[in-house]
């Protein structure tokens, strides 16, 4: 694992870096699709820069509901202290990807509708970035140590160099080397999405096929490896299945759905 590195009195989080080369690479290719579509880059950058911040802020939310507000506040208590460093390592941790991706599309949303923009053409064209930032954030998380997979014996495990705490709360006295790698999976999983959305963008038969496409692709990849991701005691479930797995259930449905109805109304 690697922590990341220190500039001055600032601590820059590997996945605080992922973060940032995630919305980057995103910013870049999404300016170079508008570009191909003839449309101006900057409402690109308009674009990213709302699905960041209300990426951020949903992830967050997301995640002081499932898991509390003790990092939450106590980032407000290091700001107060003005003590920035570790408000921002604070605030920045334990961010949820499906509470960013619904607070990121309302952002956009609402720019969208404020700018007279065409929503499913615009969909369309950040479906694939929506799996390629996933991907590497995935990267950040592997990097942290952070959304391990369950012990396991197999061949299909990595090795954890250090105990983790939530590990040996839920094993008490077991010693844990071994899990699964799913940080790893959804990594491969996201980037896979994102070659094949990615590659079909100018062969779209209809507005929003993509972005149907993308619910469906992720929704499965991620309610699977849930199976396999180990879960905090304080995590939401309810028959057996996680919080995450619900909207992935939502998504697939969703996706198959909408991809059905708007290929019939426009075919």
């Amino acid at each position: 694992m690697w922590q990341g590195f220190n500039i001055g009195g600032w601590h820059i989080s590997s996945f605080g870096l992922m973060m940032f080369l995630a919305f980057l690479s995103c910013n870049i290719l999404i300016r170079k699709t508008l570009k191909e579509k003839n449309v101006k880059p900057s409402i690109g950058d308009d674009v990213i820069f709302w699905a960041a911040v209300g990426g951020i802020l949903g992830a967050k939310f997301y995640s002081v509901i499932e898991f509390g507000a003790d990092s939450f506040f106590a980032g407000f208590g290091y700001l107060f202290k003005a003590e920035f460093a570790k408000a921002i390592e604070s605030l920045g941790s334990g961010l949820v990807f499906y509470g960013g991706l619904i607070g990121g599309l309302i952002a956009v949303s609402i720019y969208i509708y404020r700018n007279k923009l065409s929503w499913l053409e615009y969909a369309d064209v950040v479906a694939p970035l929506l799996a390629l930032g996933h991907a590497i954030g995935r990267i950040g998380c592997l990097l942290v140590g952070d959304d391990y997979g369950i012990p396991t014996d197999s061949i299909f495990g990595i090795h954890i160099p250090n105990p983790i705490p939530s590990f040996e709360y839920a094993f008490p006295g077991q010693i844990v080397e071994y899990v699964y790698p799913t940080q790893i999976y959804e990594m491969v999983a996201y980037f896979l999405i994102f070659a094949y959305l990615y590659s079909f963008r100018h062969k779209v038969n209809f507005k929003g096929e993509l972005f149907f496409e993308y619910l469906f692709l992720t929704g499965i990849s991620r309610f699977l490896i849930e199976f396999i991701r180990f879960h905090d005691y304080d995590s939401f479930e309810f028959l057996g299945l996680y919080g995450a797995q619900y909207i992935s259930l939502l998504m697939i449905i969703a996706g198959i759905i909408c991809h059905y109805k708007f290929r019939k109304k426009y075919n």
